[in-house]
Order: structure tokens, then sequence, then C-alpha cells
């Protein structure tokens, strides 16, 4: 049964525990089903369709178990024999042969071809068949290709019979008289024609040749001859064609395994020829990445071919693997103890030829391959040919590698270096005297990250330096790795908590976690683990910013990591990881006070003055976020920050601004990044009250904020937002800080000088200059603000009404609207103070107006509706300054107020965008739900608190069309809502988002049910949606979704009450309103007006013969699509209603309204119309000549 949960709750602190259930299966679950699909393969073999579908389905099944392929195995045997019965039966057509061979290679494909092949029959009844059905395949057929490959195993099996091959020959003349081939040179032709094939039979022919030449007889006969063959081939091509690289491919591929399963004896005296053969082949210049692979491979198969099959003596042997007996550290090293004497004994029976040479030194070459896998053969290799070198030899092996990790060699030899260490390791090939050498440069390497471009390369090599950590976990006692246990687990947390990549942190974390597990010596190894688990650091931010400061908060590790950040990553290449690293500078502050006071600050100071920019760039964040940590540090001793670091580093820091500016370190790109650092620095020194009042350095830092909101639109496009929340941030802390005279009173010239200079920046041509500007005076100290109150809003409220009536500038009416609210909450409110000052009775209905008005914003351009921008900042305005003022003043919030304001946010509920309407229904909800302070004057409290419960304001999921919509229509029931509501869902039931337009549509037709027999609600109902018309006739982008849902409403129904009584006034006023509709030149809303002047038909008296005179005129429209669509909605509209004509008639019409080509030339089209004048007695219409090009006759 298959486990798909995964619990992960860890809650923290002591006795937190985290489970893990992966996807893990108990055992071969679809026993049956399998069997009944391999049975059924006689019946679906000769349909495509039927075998495709047979085919997917078990690869389905198989594939589940790609991971735990061992559950098959006590099911393969009855697998394969029922698939081997269709394959035997001599009845089976090829077709069905084909299949049972696809199916075969499936299970082979997901358990592995060395077990699977083992099941195979293999007696010597099996040699012939399945060497003559092997000769009957084309090697050319693409399509069964499985079969080829499947046959080519089950041949390798079948070759380890324990006879002689001669035997099966027997008497070699056949009935024609023709002598026919031994069984030996067949089978041999075979595999040598297989290992040219382009497709994946080849492989399958290398794994016969390792089996078939490594018998007795064949090598004995055949060997010498197959490996000339073997290197005539390898010498006859170049890796130029595709051709010659599968042939090259499929030469090496059986030469590799041959030396792989051959007996050293047999292939020792071919060995020197083979390797010279490659030498001259030279395959490490080769293009191709699997053919340089396989040289790797064959070499080292080579060099152990020259070794005699023996492991080293002098490896190192740890004595116990149980993880129990580490941790209780009852179990002691065992080193090897050979007498010293037996092993230089044993050490000078070794005969090293002088291939060998040759081959590590191909080796190490493969160590530095550009592909992975190359690499990793290599380092394998190294392993392999190491362990059987005497300890000198192996010991230069290891100096070889050890010089892999220098600073001239790539991020490829680096990595191959540390594959090549812990293989080494792994099989105690690495003396622990070598120890002092390997660990530096492993600690380097988990750091190793090398700039390339704009990004850098290095996460393979901290990857394998993991590794490398891992296996010596594993390979050495701790007594041997205790010296080094600091190194090593300062730099494998570190990766585990700073690295850029998740592979790298989770694989520094798998390697602690094996250290604390296997050595038990590493500090504080267990709580660590717990906390910098698998997932925990799967999560940068969270690596940063909390598992960094719990593990500081060990002593060992504390330095290391604040050291780190200094060297590494305060100056990387990622901007959002300087980011970070300065974030994390702050939090590690408590930790180390006077380390960062006195050692990191002054280190920091001269790099954010450099040449390097992301150094610079990181230096100023990180000497402002350590500034303003040891200022907060400093409060809880009643010391300032000037106390806590030396006066040089407060006059370095000062000095930091204008060093940039006389370099002119502003501009350009590097300007980009300097500005927002530089404001961080001003906001940080301002907010850790930094001795300056005063001082030159503050008018520096003034006119840097200046600049930079009046040349925002020179900036580009992707840190503008982040320069000017920078920017308004350092500005408010500045003005904080440094203009006030006393507390509470504003240095009155700087404030004459910024309220002026930013109200006249309200009217830049600059859209981001308006934008910064706005901004700014929203981010103006309370002081600030004071006797400028009238002035600052006059001047935002003017900008959101200009800009609103051109369309133009709509991100700064956005930050207008939020800067409106932010300046009266500063300012407070005061119900009977000065308008100069506060928000009170005099100027609360002019703010209120100016809100109001931004949520009837509505401005498209070419991004869609950017107006959304700005109504959203005007619904959180309003519920801001509308929470203020009824805390201090509920008596200056009119009802007026009040209800436009709600009726505005009951709009917003209802309309389309998910996001937006969410918005405004949660505001909608707090006003009405909230209590302290309480809302006054809310229209209609006790119904809405019966509509919306306190519990909807967690439960109700507004983004949700299916929830929303039930509720918002509840208040169309209510006088003072219905029309904004039914406003608003206008747009939503009239869209085109298929989610919106179904649940609205469906909420409004249930409300409407509820009301057709309340004649009062209904016509109240009606004439809101004339009200909504009316007003908004000329506007395209309520008229056309109003059209829409007033045919849903028609077509459903829902005024047949009205249609009962003749010429009813709701449907005169609509149709004079559709008349009005119908001159419009766009063709989305003439066709809505069609199909609603087919919907109005269904009202009795003289309006139903208006509505048929409009149909008729619609029907010689200048636009011929606007005809066709007329002519095809009539149709269906005298199939819907039968008694809108005579039924004598009827048929006339139908026929002539669906033959006549109503988008041929306005005569033809005029005649047929007059002819359905005539029979519907409608007047004919008179053509009147108009200026309008669009025409209507």
């Amino acid at each position: 049964m298959a486990l798909s949960e995964t619990e992960n709750e860890c809650p923290g602190g002591e006795g937190g525990e985290s489970i893990v259930q992966t996807c893990v299966l108990g055992g071969f679950g679809e026993s049956c089903e399998t069997r009944a699909l391999l049975s059924s393969l006689p019946e679906v073999h000769g349909s495509i369709v039927t075998t495709e579908s047979a085919t997917q389905r078990f690869l389905v099944i198989m594939n589940r178990y790609q991971e735990q392929p061992h559950l098959l195995d006590p099911h393969l045997e009855w697998m394969l024999n029922i698939i081997l019965e269709f394959v035997r039966s001599e009845k089976s057509p090829p077709s069905l042969v084909h299949l049972s061979f696809k199916f075969l290679y499936i299970i082979c494909k997901v358990r592995g071809y060395k077990i699977f092949m083992q099941l195979f029959p293999h007696e010597v009844a099996d040699v012939q068949p399945v060497l003559d059905l092997l000769s009957r395949q084309d090697p050319k057929d693409s399509e069964t290709w499985e079969t080829r490959y499947m046959l080519l195993l089950w041949l390798s099996m079948t070759c380890l019979i324990p006879f002689d091959l001669y035997r099966l020959d027997g008497h070699l003349e056949s009935d024609g008289g023709k002598a026919r081939e031994p069984t030996m040179d067949r089978i041999l032709a075979i595999a040598k024609s297989y290992l040219l094939v382009c497709d994946s039979p080849r492989d399958a022919a290398s794994v016969l040749v390792s089996k078939f030449m490594t018998r007795p007889d064949v090598k004995q006969k055949r060997l010498g001859d197959f490996l000339d063959w073997s290197l005539t081939t390898i010498s006859q091509t170049n890796d130029q064609s595709v051709r010659d690289i599968m042939v090259l491919d499929g030469a090496l591929q059986s030469l590799a395994k041959l030396f792989k399963h051959g007996k050293r004896d047999d292939l020792l005296q071919y060995a020197p020829t083979i390797l010279q053969c490659l030498e001259q082949k030279n395959l490490s210049e080769s293009s191709q990445a699997m053919l340089r692979k396989l040289g790797v491979k064959l070499i080292q198969r080579l060099g152990l071919t020259f070794l005699k099959p023996r492991l080293a003596t002098w490896r190192y042997q740890r004595g116990s693997r149980s993880l129990a007996a580490n941790l209780s550290m009852s179990q002691s090293a065992t080193v090897a103890a050979t007498p010293e004497v037996e092993t230089q004994k044993l050490e000078e029976d070794y005969d090293i030829p002088e291939e060998l040479e040759t081959v590590i030194e191909h080796l190490l070459v493969g160590l530095k391959d550009k592909e992975t896998i190359v690499r990793w053969s290599a380092a394998k290799g190294i392993g392999r040919v190491t362990g059987r070198l005497p300890k000198e030899l192996a010991d230069e092996v290891v100096g070889s590698v050890l010089d892999c990790f220098s600073f001239q060699e790539t991020d490829n030899a680096w990595h191959g270096g540390c594959l090549a260490l812990a293989e080494l390791g792994r099989r105690g090939l690495l003396l622990p005297s070598r120890l002092t050498d390997v660990v530096p440069l492993i600690v380097k390497s988990l750091t190793y990250d090398e700039k390339r471009g704009a990004c850098s390369v290095g996460s393979n090599v901290r990857d394998s330096a993991c590794y490398v950590c891992w296996s010596f976990a594993r390979a050495y006692e701790p007594e041997e790795l205790e010296p080094f246990v600091t190194e090593i687990a300062s730099a494998l947390l570190i990766t585990a908590v700073f690295d850029r990549n998740v592979n790298c942190r989770r694989a520094a974390s798998a390697a602690f976690q094996e250290n604390v597990g296997r050595q038990g010596t590493f500090p504080h190894g267990i709580d660590i683990v717990t906390a910098a688990d698998y997932y925990a650091v799967g999560n940068i931010n969270n690596c940063y910013l909390n598992i960094s400061v719990y593990i500081a908060s060990f002593p060992e590790y504390t330095e290391a990591m604040i050291d780190h950040l200094i060297a590494m990553k305060i100056n990387h290449w990622d901007s959002v990881i300087r980011e970070l690293s300065t974030k994390a500078l702050h939090n590690l502050t408590p930790k180390a006070p006077n380390y960062m006071a006195t050692t990191v600050l002054p280190q920091m100071l001269p790099m954010a003055v450099g040449i390097d920019l992301h150094g610079r760039h990181g230096a100023i964040m990180a000497c402002a976020e350590i500034t303003h940590a040891l200022y907060k540090l400093g409060l809880q001793t009643n010391r300032t920050v000037v106390d806590i670091i030396s006066s040089e580093c407060v006059d370095a820091l000062k000095n930091i601004h204008q060093k940039l500016s006389d370099r002119k370190q502003y501009r350009g790109f590097g300007g980009e990044l300097m500005r927002p650092a530089m404001c961080g620095l001003i906001e940080k020194l301002s907010l850790s009250k930094m001795p300056f009042k005063n001082e030159t350095v503050i008018t520096g830092w003034q006119s840097l904020i200046d600049d930079t909101i009046k040349n925002l639109h020179l900036v580009s496009s992707g840190v503008k937002d982040c320069i000017m929340v920078a920017v308004v941030s350092a500005l408010s802390a500045l003005c904080e800080e440094y203009y006030q005279d006393e507390p509470g009173q504003a240095n009155s010239g700087m404030q004459d000088v910024l309220v002026s200079q930013y109200i006249e920046g309200l009217k830049s041509p600059q859209m981001l200059t308006r934008c910064g500007s706005a901004l700014a005076l929203g981010s103006l100290p309370r002081f600030m603000i004071h006797s400028k109150l009238n002035q600052i809003l006059e001047g935002l409220q003017q900008m959101c009404t200009v800009s609103q009536k051109d369309g133009s500038f709509t991100e700064a009416r956005r930050d207008a609207v939020k800067a409106i609210a932010q300046v009266c909450v500063k300012a407070g409110v005061c119900a009977h103070g000065s308008p100069d000052s506060a928000l009170c009775s005099e100027n609360v209905a002019e703010v209120y107006g100016a809100l109001l008005n931004s949520m009837n914003d509505y401005t498209t351009d070419s991004r869609g509706d950017v107006g959304a921008w700005v109504r959203e900042a005007a619904m959180t305005s309003l519920m801001d300054v509308t929470m203020l003022v009824a805390s201090i003043a509920p008596e200056i919030l009119l009802p007026d107020l009040v209800k436009c304001m709600m009726c505005c946010l009951a709009q917003q509920s209802a309309e389309k965008i998910d996001h937006y309407r969410a918005h405004a229904g949660n505001v909608f909800l707090r006003l009405l739900h909230s209590t302290e302070p309480a809302v006054p004057h809310i229209p209609h409290q006790d119904e809405l608190l019966s509509i919306f419960p306190v519990e909807t304001t967690a439960s109700l999921n507004w983004n949700a069309p299916s929830q929303a919509f039930q509720y918002i229509t509840q208040l169309l029931g209510l006088p003072q809502y219905q029309y904004h509501t039914l406003l608003g869902l206008t747009v939503s039931v009239g869209g085109i988002t298929e989610s919106t337009v179904h649940f609205s549509s469906q909420s409004l037709f249930d409300y409407l049910r509820g009301i057709q027999d309340n004649h009062a609600a209904l016509t109240q109902f009606g004439d809101a949606l004339l009200s909504i018309f009316r007003d908004n006739l000329r506007n395209d982008r309520v008229s056309i979704p109003f059209l829409k849902m007033l045919d849903q409403i028609l077509a459903n129904s829902c005024f047949e009450i009205f249609t009962t009584q003749e010429n009813h006034q709701f449907c005169v006023d609509l149709l004079a309103l559709c008349k009005e509709c119908k001159k419009t030149k766009d063709i989305s809303k003439l066709r809505a007006c069609v199909t609603v002047f087919c919907g109005l038909i269904q009202f009795q008296g003289e309006v139903r013969k208006k509505v048929l005179s409009q149909l008729l005129m619609l029907l010689c429209h200048s636009y011929p699509v606007i005809r066709k669509t007329t002519a095809s909605q009539m149709y269906e509209m005298l199939l819907t209603y039968d008694d809108v004509i005579n039924p004598e008639m009827l048929d006339d019409v139908m026929t002539l309204l669906s033959d006549t080509n109503w988008e041929s030339d306005l005569a033809t089209v005029r005649a047929h119309r007059n002819q359905l004048c005539d029979w519907l007695g409608v007047p004919r219409p008179q053509v009147v000549t108009k200026q309008s090009p669009v025409q209507v006759s």
C-alpha cells in the first residue's frame, strides 16, 4: 500500500519530533491485473489501439516500482513464463512475439537487466531456438528493437552452458549438402553485427560479448581474433559522423565489459596493445561525453588487469560501523595491525608494469573532464586502481589528486578531485596522516564559488565536498578526525545555512547529520541536526534569518559564521544573497556584539567605499544593519551607539556619502544599487540616533533623497519600487531625528522647503517623480505636517482629480490616495480643530470626497484595468481614515459619507476581479463588525449583520466566486445598497470569466426567483436596472455587460409578471434606452442589443411592434455581420415565442430568414427585409440619409 502522507510536525524546542512518511510501497499490489493483462496479449496484439492501450497500462503499473524494483522479484518468474509461452508457441504470429518482447523489455527496464536476464531459461535446448529467432530479425526495423534487445540478453544467458559449443553442431552438413556454420561462429557473427547498430540492442550485444568471449572454449579459439577486430574497428573510426560514434560506442562497451568479467590471466597479454590503441585514439579529446566515459572506464579496467587482484595491506580499516557504538564511544579504533616487516615483504612482491603510469595519467585527466559522468567514472577508477598499489605509489596518486585543488584549475577539476577523495576515503586508501593536507582543501571546496559572467559556478563542487565529508564520517574513527572536528563542523554548517543552492544546503545538512551519528564528536550535534534538518534548510530565508541565529548561539560556531558572511556573502554576485546576509548580520550581532563593533564594522567600512560594486553595496547595507543592531543592544544598557563603536568608525560612517558623491558613484547602473543601499544607511543611522544634527552630512543625505525622487524615471524598471521604498523610509527616519528644533516642533525652514518641494513634485511631468513626491508627503512625521495639512491635502486631491480625468499617471494617483490616508492618520483627528493641523469637521468631507471619487477609477490601458490599483488603495485608505475618525470623533462622520462609502464597497465586493473583490469584501466586513471603534450610521446595519454574521469574517473566501456571490446578492434586497450592488454584479454577470459569470448569474437568478411574486420588489429592481442603464449608456465598460446580463434576465423570464400587462412602462423605458444603444459603432455592443431586442419580444402590446420594427431595421444595418446576427437571432426568437406572428406566415418567415444571404449588398437585402415587414404587419422603414458612416435603413 502506498503511503503518500508527509507529516512534518516539529513544534520546535525540546522533545520536538519529525515523522516523515514517504511514498513507500509494501509489495506488488497489481499482481492480478498484471496476470490478466499478460494473458490477454493474444487478444490485443492484432489492433494498434488495443496494443497501445495495454502497453500504456503496463507501463503505468511497472513505473510505480522504479524506486523499489526489488518488490517485483517474487513475481518475475511467473510473468516471464507467461510471456515466454507466447514466444515459444509456433502458432504465435510475429506481431504477438514482438509485443511479448516489448512487455519483457518494460519489466527488464524497471528491474535492471543484470537481475532479470538471470531468469531466462538457459538449457542446452534453448541455444538453437534463440539463435534461430535472432537470425530471423531485421536489425533495421525500428519498431521491434525490444525483441532484438531481449533476445541478445537471452542468448547471453544460454552462452553459460557448461559444454563445448562444438557438441551442439552435430553434422555440419545440412540436408541440402551445404555446410552449416558452427554455433560458435554464428553467435560471434551476431554479436559483432549488433555491436555496430545504432539502437539499444548494441548495449545488449556488449553484454553478450562479455559472457560469450569469457567461455573457456571461445576464449581459446576466438578471443584474439575478436580483440583484433575490435581494435581495427576502433582505429578505423572517428567521432565526427553519427555512424562512427555508434560503432565506437559498441566496441568500447564490449571491451569494457569483457575486461570486467574476463580472467586476468587470459586478458593480460592483450592489455598493452589495447592501451596503446586507446592512446593513439586519444578519446579524451573527443566531443562525445559517452565515448570519453567509456574510454575512462576501459582504461581503468586495463589498469586493474595490469595489477594483481589483491587488497592493499596498508589500507586504513575502521573497526566498527555501529552507530550505537560510536555514540557511546565504547568502541576503540582498530587499525590494520600488519607488522611493518611483513608489510614491506608483501609490497616487495608487487610488480608494477610501466603501462600503469599511463593508466593513472589518463584517469587524472578524466577527473578534470567537463562532463560529470566522465569525472565520476574516473574517480571510481582512481579508487579501484589505488587499492592495488603499494603504499608509496598510492601516496603519489593521492598527491596528484590533491593537485586538482589549485585555483589555477577549473571547477571541473575541483569537482573531480572531491569525488576521487571521497572514493579513496570510502575504500580506506586515504590514510589519516594525509588528513592534514586534505581537510583544508575540503573546507575550501565547501565554499567554492567562482563568478562567471552574470552568475557563478561551483555548486557541484560544494555538493561533492559534502559527499567527501559524508564518506569521511563512515571511514574514520572519531579519534582520527577529532583534530579537524571544529573546522569540518563549522564549514558544513556554513554550507547548510548560507549556501545559495538548496541541494548543497541539504547535502551539507545530511553530511553533518552523518558525522554527528558516526563520529559523536561534533559540538552540539543533536541540537543542531534537529534545528537544521532536510526540510528546515529548504527555505533560504529561514536559513539566513532564523536557523543561523540558533546555531550562532553556540560559541564554537559564532565567529566562523560571521566571518563567512563578511568574506563570501557580503560581496556575492546575487543581490538577494547580499541583502539576506546583511539581515543575518543584524540578527547575529547580539551573539557577538564586541566582535561586531571592534572587528567586523572596521573591516566593513573600507569595503563600503571600495572599488568593487557588489562588495560596496553589501558593505554599506551591512554597516547599516550592524550599527542599528548595536544601537538596540545599547538601549538595554543605557549606552549610545557612539559609546559602543569607535570615533573612527563614526567618522567613516559619516563620510561614506561624500566619498561616493565625489566619485560620482550614484550614476548609472552602479547608482541603482548605491542609492537604495545609501538610503538604507541613512535610515538606520537616523534610527540609531547618530549625533550628526545640524552637520553638513545631513544636507548631503537630504540632497541624495531629493535627487533620487526627481530622477526615478531614469532608473531600470526592475528596481524602481525597491528604490522608492528605501527613499521614503530614509526620509521619514531622517526627518524624525534631525529636523526637530524641540520635541514635536519642526525646523520651520526645512518644513517649508520640503513640503513646498514635494507638493511641486506632484505636478511633475514624470510619473515616478509624482509617485515619489506623494509617498514622501505621506511619510513625513506629524510635526512636519502640522500647519501644512491643508496645503498637502489640497495638492494630493488636485493631482488625483486632474489626472483621473486625463486617464494618465495611474500609479501616481494610487500613491496619492495612500498618502492622503497616511497624512490624515499622522495629523490625527480633532472635531473642532484647525483644518491646517488635523482632520476635522471642516475638511473631513473633502478627504472622503477624494477617496470616494478614487473608488470609481476605472482607467484602462495596454496593461488592463490599472484603475484597480487606485480603487484598492482607496478602499484601504477609507478603512484607515474611518477607523481613526470613529475612534476619536465619530460625530464628524456624516451619515451620507458612511452611506456612500459602504455602497461603494458593496459595489466593489460584487465585481469581477477576484483579488479586488476579496479586498473590498474584507474591508466591508471589518467596518461592519468593528466594535472598538464602532462605525456609526451604517445603513441597514441589522440586516447586514444577519447576512454577514461575525464568523463570516474568517470563513468567507471572497476570492471564490462560488462563496462570495451568494452573500453579496442578498444586498439587492436592501434599498440603499441595491443600485451599487447591482452595478457591481452587472460587470460580473456580463463578464467573460466562466466561473465568475456562472456563480454570479446563478446567485442573481436565485434572488430574482425569490421576488417573482412581489410586484413592488420587482418594480424596484426594474427601476434600479433602468437607472444603471441610463447612467452608463455611453460607458461601454458597463453598458455591454449590462446588455449581456439583461439578455440572461429576459431569457430566464424573470420579468414574466410584467409581460402580462400591455405596454408595461419598464419595457417602454428599456426599449427607448436600447434604441439609443443601437446607434453605436461597436460590434459587440450591437450584437448584445440584438439579443436584448429579441428578449423584449415577450412583452405584450404596441411595444412588441416597436421591437419588431427595430429588429427589421437592424436587418439592413450597414455592417453585414450585424445583419447576419440579427437574422439568426430572429430565427431563434420565432422558434421560442410562437405567438409573435400569425402561424400561417411562420414557415415563410422562417424560410426567408434562414435562406437569405444577409451579407450580400444592401439593395438585395432590403427587398427581403421589406417582404418580412409586410408579412409581420410592420410598416416598411424609410431610407434616411445620415452623415454618420453607420447607416440604418
